[in-house]
């Protein structure tokens, strides 16, 4: 069944929860079925809404998991099961339609990092006070350090680190090369790294 809140958005879904495989060949075109894409649904959504609420929040994410897989079953032709698993496709996606949210995402970062409190998960005064002080100090240093990142190396660090993606699935979801998956996600871990170190230095 679908685990998010938001309904499968293609023609026909709920009608079929036929298991197996996800993609049938025909005349050498990759095709994906309404039977097969509301499995893939109902087998990605809840790892795809994680994702896109820990960047934007748990409303806007409903939206972009709808919209992913509404512009993946139109585009489901396209799906090049040789390139890449359908999970890399499926981020892609998402992550093309995060970029429409680009500013309200590091405004996010900015308030964590200015205030300690996150704006997309925080559950109040009490559990503020139970959270540990060392994991709230570590999240301001980590949000401070994403709100400026470029937003390439942003992308392939949150790919990688809440989508857990290996980095040629990342190079394959953002049709970039795999050195500059490389690359990025180097630069961006060097930064919160030296982030992290000054933080626990200056304890």
């Amino acid at each position: 069944m679908c685990t998010v809140p938001v309904r499968c958005p293609w023609p026909g879904a709920g009608n079929s929860r036929r298991a197996g495989g996800q993609v049938w060949v025909v005349e050498s075109t990759p095709v994906v079925t309404v039977e097969g894409f509301t499995s893939v649904y109902d087998q990605h959504a809840p790892s795809l809404f994680r994702y896109c609420a820990r960047r934007v929040g748990p409303q806007v994410a409903e939206d972009v998991v709808a919209q992913t897989f509404l512009v993946a079953y139109e585009q489901r032709h396209r799906f090049d099961a040789d390139r890449a698993g359908i999970l890399p496709w499926l981020y892609g996606i998402a992550t093309n339609l995060l970029r429409r949210h680009r500013r309200d995402e590091v405004r996010a970062y900015r308030a964590l990092a200015r205030t300690g409190i996150d704006p997309f998960t925080d559950d109040g005064p009490a559990q503020r006070a139970a959270d540990r002080v060392d994991a709230a100090r570590e999240s301001v240093a980590v949000a401070a350090v994403l709100a400026g990142l470029p937003a390439r190396q942003r992308e392939v660090l949150l790919l990688h680190a809440i989508a857990e993606l290996e980095y040629a699935e990342i190079a394959a979801a953002l049709r970039i090369p795999l050195g500059t998956v490389r690359s990025a996600l180097h630069r961006a871990r060097t930064k919160l790294r030296a982030a992290l170190t000054i933080m626990r230095e200056n304890r």
